[in-house]
């Protein structure tokens, strides 16, 4: 994942979880913020519940690994949440939650229908 396309400010963070609703998904919680630039972000926090700065930072490498799998549409930030159960997960478990959650949270681009 290319780092235009992530979030790193805490206002931005602040802004998307306060005024945004979130979607729960297993053992995630999302954030999703419709804007109009031609662009997507993608935030990442993983607490300190999680384990140490190596283990958070597996977990964050995982989830850019995942989401570069896909092609996204334009305008929107997404923030993720992952909770402390993501640790009972493997790498194949995660991408398959990951995967079904932006496919129900409709981020994805409509690659067919472009052609």
């Amino acid at each position: 994942m290319k780092k235009v396309n992530i979030l790193k400010d805490t206002k931005d963070f602040s802004r998307i979880i306060h005024a945004n609703k979130s979607f729960h998904f297993k053992d995630y919680i999302v954030y999703l913020e419709r804007t109009e630039e031609s662009t997507y972000h993608f935030g990442f926090s993983v607490g300190k519940k999680v384990g140490n700065a190596v283990t958070r930072n597996l977990v964050k490498r995982r989830l850019k690994n995942i989401l570069d799998e896909k092609v996204y549409q334009k305008g929107f930030n997404c923030i993720i949440i992952v909770k402390k159960a993501i640790l009972e997960k493997s790498f194949g478990e995660m991408r398959e939650d990951v995967l079904r959650l932006v496919k129900k949270i409709d981020i994805i681009k409509d690659v067919e229908n472009e052609k």
